[in-house]
């Protein structure tokens, strides 16, 4: 069985740590879109700074990727579950800069 939208909700809640603000919606594509935001960082107009990843089978990790770099980078010495997987982040990042796709579109 699939886990619901809320508990996939907590699930990355839970991994993004305590800076983070989760949120699953589902999408127009009707596929789960993952949005994390840091309740410490601002963006442009003065809105939370976020990762917004639509769905597929690599929503989550694209999001949760996303935002372990912002961890790693911004607030050095926080401390996240996610950061467990900083390796593996690194590692998809590499290859898909290797075969020129980009999730930044």
């Amino acid at each position: 069985m699939t886990a619901s939208r809320s508990a996939r909700g907590r699930r990355a809640a839970a991994q993004a740590g305590p800076l983070a603000r989760v949120a699953v919606e589902v999408g127009a594509d009707e596929q789960l879109v993952y949005k994390i935001s840091c309740s410490a960082c601002t963006a442009r107009g003065g809105k939370p700074w976020s990762a917004y990843r639509p769905g597929a089978d690599n929503g989550y990790l694209a999001a949760m990727d996303r935002w372990t770099f912002h961890l790693v980078e911004k607030h050095p010495g926080e401390d996240a579950p996610c950061l467990a997987f900083l390796a593996e982040a690194q590692q998809r990042l590499h290859e898909r800069r290797e075969g020129g796709t980009t999730t930044d579109e």
